[in-house]
This record gives C-alpha cells, structure tokens and sequence, in this order.
C-alpha cells in the first residue's frame, strides 16, 4: 500500500461558464452554502453572463461540489472542471496573495475585464472564436510546420508579460505574437493598435485556462471584414499540457493564478531569466514586483535583496530606472533615502530615491490619481482642500498633488473707502500679509501676455476681480506638459488624473490627447471637476474616448466661478458611452456627501 492511498489528497479546482444566469441571487446563496460546507477557500466570481471559479481544499469535496453542481443547474452542463491534484499550500504569503487563505464570492460586472475602458460595452460572447481541441490545435501548429510560410497562421498569446516570461508557444514558420501587456485590460488596445497584423490571417489564440481568449476573441471579430478566421485553444495551456505531457509545441512552464505559481511539462528547459543577473530563472515564489507599477517580476535567490526595490522591463522602457528622483506632494524634488536600493537590469546596487519596502504606499492595492490644483493655488493648499474627499476614498485611492509649472506673482484687492463715491476717490486698502507668510501660487495655463516673471512683492490688482479670466488663459501648456511628462517619469504610473477648475481644463487637454501620450503618460481615466473647454487645436480632435467622471454645480449649484453651461459643454465632447455626469449644488467645490460620493466610488470601482 502507497503512502498517499486512503489519504483525501489536496487539489485545486478551475472552471468558468459563460451563461445567462437567471437568479444570481439564487447562485450566490447556493455557492455561499456550499463552499462554506465543503470548506473550499479560493474565488468565486460571478455575473448575469456566468461564473468563473477558481478554489482548493480536499479532492473528495472538490469533487462533491462539481456533482452539486450539476445537480443544481442544467446552465453548468458541457463546462469544463480542471482539476489537478498538488500539494496544499505551504507558503503563507503566496497563499494570501493568491486569494487561499479564504474564500471570496463576489457579484462582478464581468468575468474579467478585457479594456480599460470599462464603461464601453462589451463584445457579444456569443461571436467568440471557434473552440478547437488540444489535438486539433496541436494538429494546426504541426501542419504549419510543415509549410515554409505557416499558411497565413498566426498565434496570439492573450496572457499578461509575467505569464509569457516563463512559457509559452513556439512552432517553427508559424508568428508568434506576444503583446507584453501588464494586465488583461490593456490587451484590447494592444489589438486595436496592432490590427493589421491579424487582418486577414488565421488567429490561434491561446491562454491559461481559456476563458481570457472567449472575450478577446470576439473583440478581435467584432472588428468585421478580414477578422473571421479566429480560433481559441480550447481548455487553455493546461488541458494542452495535459493531452501532451512532453510539452508539445509548449515551452517552459504554465503560470496559473492560485499557490501553485506555475505547471510545468516533462520538459525542464528554463525560459525566464532574472531581472538583474540575467541567468535562467523561472520561479515566482518569492513574490517580487516592480516597484512602479507593482507587475510581478523574476529575481533569482542569489539577487533577491529584502530592502531593494525593482523595475520591470516595461517601466524600464518608459524611462523608469534607478536614477528617477521622486517628486513629493509638495512638488519638490525628495532626496534619496539612505540604504534603500532600487534595482533593475543592472546588477549594480544603487542610492534609491524610493522608499523603502514597508513605508511604500504603492504595496497597497489601490489607485492612484495625479491631482492637478486650480488657478493661483499649489499643491499643499490642494492638498488641505480635497482631504475631506482623500478621507472618504482613503481605502480605495491615493492621491498624489505636484505643483503646476508657472509661477505667479502676488497680487491682492484693493478696497473702496466707506465714503468713496466716485472713480476719482482713494483707493484704499490695508496692507497686504508679509511675504514669507505666504506660500508661492501656480498656474497650469497663463493668459497670452504674461511674461513669466514673478515679482518678490505685493502687485495691486489691475481691477476687481473678473470671474471670466480662466477664458483668457490659453498659453503655457507645452510647458506644463512637459512638466507632467516628468512626473509621470519619476514617480511611475497613474491610475487616473484628477483636474479642480484651471486643473480640470488641462486634464481635459491631456486626456484628450491619451492616444498621442501613450508610453510617456498613461492612464486609464480623468476626473473633471469644475471644468471648462479651452478654445485650442487639441481640443479638436474629435470626441474624447478616455473614460471620465465630470463633477459640477448644477444650474442652481452656486458656482460662481466656473458657469454650469461651461462644465456642461466640456462634458458634451467625451463619449457618452464612457463618460459620468455628476450635478451637485454645493458650489466651486468637490461634493463629498451623499449620493456624490457613492457615485464617485461607484466610477473608480470600475477601475479596481
């Protein structure tokens, strides 16, 4: 007798469906009841349009929960159930952060989000590319083999660059296509801008487990005329491996997303290299992430350094690297602090300007928006003023607030006496603070005659205050730009940018200019606050497509700085289908009360 017969072996279970689910309530209390009794810790995804599911514990109750649910529900008739036996997990940190330390069943808006763009609408599944079989698919790469130019075949990997790092697919005479994307939701405008090399072509597309190439794929046909012939591995990487245990056409290993980190074949060829020596490495174990845009990445044992810091080869070709300066809410620059290391492909170890491991805010998940202040404000009165909105979003957002490029000078109202009753009368006033009392003033945009010289005094003010100045300032921009570039060079990537009145209009400009910006900025959405439209050429590009959450007062909203109709126009030029509209009456501010609030977290969940 075995060691291991009569002993309940560990396994881990994966299946996904795509159905139309007609109670979801029904179908959360069912897999609430059963995994709870089965004692099966994992995630449980589930939508309107199906369930996507991936859990561990005992084989005997992995297997009663696939019989129950069969039983339950004729929806679950044809899925297909993977399930591998392994080891349980001896590794705490891997289990946490591989989500089997519990069990999270959770109502999603989509089983997984192909586009950043997640106000869009989705591609019809049902126009999802041809299943074909492990051998059917294998027989596909064979006979293109066999032909000098692979009979117009290409092959499209649908997974994340840390996935393709350590395996992938290689057939002789047959394009291998591998997007190197961060996550899933970037990949639609990886095909979008990659189009003309799948037009016309047979398209293999493959992933772990398959259910990533359902929804790609009928993205990639919903693109009509020269994009018919797609075809998906059915049962992704792992039911290919399982028909052909030598690897076949498959090279390296199969990253899957639970304890396991990744399933390899009989074959024990190493494809991925460590990050900072370069030798063969292809183990996740240790966890090690970009500090920039926190992708994870392979530093072998001997390299691995618990207080260094890494960047990844995409962040590296951004321009991230060891010699960035971080820029701190205050818009300075931030000196390096000692013994903390960054490292990427160098194998030099190096002063780092980032923080160390425990103290660094991006080890949370959460997202992070650039906050660009208004007219004659700075970044620490910004700061003071959204802390109440900081407060409200603290477990979802962070946020981070740089000065805008332009200095201006000081500048303060003069007052009529009580007695003055005519334009010749003195023009009185108490004087103004001392200045080093002050804090100096910024603008993104300046009016077409300014010099750019600040004075280190008080100026009068040329006439009272004129409420329509922010139409007038329309210069400055290439500047603050630039100056933006280098922020987002030196302190990494942003989830989002968030923009207050003269602020909002130059997040307006940038987004719409996202496209042109990709690689030096980017970003997945704006949030215009206050905002107006600046009559300039980038403006006239046609409707905006970046997503975006507009907050103003409404017509009897008491801003009186920033006319409802004005915000309203601006809204007016981004797409109705990724766009937010928020009307409050709270004045020239960002509301956080009921409902704002929860309208506003409602819009960056979407992005979470």
């Amino acid at each position: 007798m075995s060691d291991t017969e009569g002993i309940d072996q560990y396994g881990v279970l994966l299946y996904y469906k795509y159905a139309h689910i007609p109670n979801l309530d029904d179908l959360l209390s069912f897999y609430h009841s059963n995994c709870s009794q089965l004692s099966l810790l994992g995630r449980v995804r589930l939508s309107s349009r199906g369930v996507n599911v991936t859990v561990g514990g005992k084989l005997s109750c992995l297997e009663s929960h696939i019989e129950a649910l069969k039983a339950k529900d004729c929806v679950f008739e044809g899925t297909d159930f993977k399930l591998a036996t392994c080891d349980e997990p001896l590794n705490d940190r891997v289990a946490e952060e591989c989500g089997f330390t519990s069990l999270s069943i959770r109502i999603v808006e989509e089983l997984v989000t192909l586009s950043s763009h997640p106000l869009l609408k989705s591609p019809e599944i049902s126009n999802a590319g041809r299943h074909l079989s492990a051998s059917e698919f294998h027989s596909s790469l064979q006979n293109a083999d066999q032909k000098s130019q692979g009979n117009g075949l290409v092959l499209l990997d649908a997974r994340n660059l840390y996935e393709t790092r350590i395996g992938k697919f290689h057939a002789p005479n047959v394009e291998t296509l591998d997007p190197q994307v961060r996550q899933y939701s970037d990949l639609s405008s990886w095909i979008d801008d990659n189009s003309e090399q799948l037009k016309g072509k047979h398209v293999l597309m493959y992933c772990t487990g398959g259910i990533r190439c359902e929804m790609a794929s009928a993205y990639i046909k919903s693109k009509g005329a020269g994009f018919e012939n797609v075809f998906q591995l059915f049962g992704g990487i792992q039911r290919y491996l399982e028909q052909f245990p030598d690897g076949g056409f498959f090279k390296g290993k199969n990253f899957v997303f639970d304890h396991r980190i990744s399933v390899g074949s009989s074959d024990t060829n190493v494809l991925g290299t460590c990050l900072i020596c370069h030798r063969s490495f292809d183990d996740y174990s240790s966890r090690c992430r970009c500090t920039y845009c926190r992708m994870l990445v392979l530093v072998c044992h001997n390299c691995q350094n618990e207080a260094a810091l890494y960047v990844c080869e995409l962040c590296q070709k951004q321009g991230k690297s060891i010699q960035s300066m971080q820029l701190i809410d205050t818009g300075e620059l931030k000196t390096p602090l000692e013994g903390a290391e960054l490292q990427n492909s160098s194998s030099n170890a190096t002063l780092s300007p980032q923080m160390p491991k425990g103290d660094d805010v991006r080890s949370s998940r959460k997202l992070r928006i650039l906050c660009l202040h208004g007219f004659r404000q700075n970044a620490s009165s910004f700061k003071g003023r959204t802390s109440s909105l900081a407060k409200r979003l603290k477990k979802i957002a962070e946020f981070v607030f740089v000065d805008a490029p332009h200095e201006l000078s000081f500048i303060y109202q003069t007052t009529l006496a009580k007695d003055a009753t005519c334009e010749s009368s003195p023009m009185l006033s108490s004087p103004p603070p001392p200045l080093e009392n002050c804090k100096k003033k910024f603008a993104w945009l300046v009016a077409p005659n300014s010099d750019g010289s600040t004075d280190v005094n008080w100026k009068i003010a040329e006439g009272p205050f004129d409420p329509l100045q922010y139409q007038q300032q329309t210069e400055g921009y290439d500047t603050s730009l630039s100056h933006l570039k280098n922020v987002f060079s030196q302190q990494g990537s942003f989830d989002g940018i968030l923009g207050f009145s003269q602020g909002a209009a130059m997040a307006a400009l940038i987004s719409a200019q996202q496209e042109q910006l990709k690689g030096e900025m980017d970003f997945k959405f704006v949030i215009i606050c206050s905002g107006f439209a600046l009559n300039v050429k980038e403006m006239e590009r046609g409707i905006i497509k970046c997503p975006s959450l507009h907050i103003f007062g409404n017509e009897h909203g008491k801003d009186r700085q920033i006319a409802n109709q004005a915000s309203k126009e601006l809204a007016s030029l981004y797409d109705d289908g990724c766009s937010v509209i928020i009307e409050h009456d709270c004045g020239h501010i960002i509301p956080t009360r009921s409902p704002y609030i929860d309208e506003i977290k409602g819009f960056l969940g979407r992005f979470l």
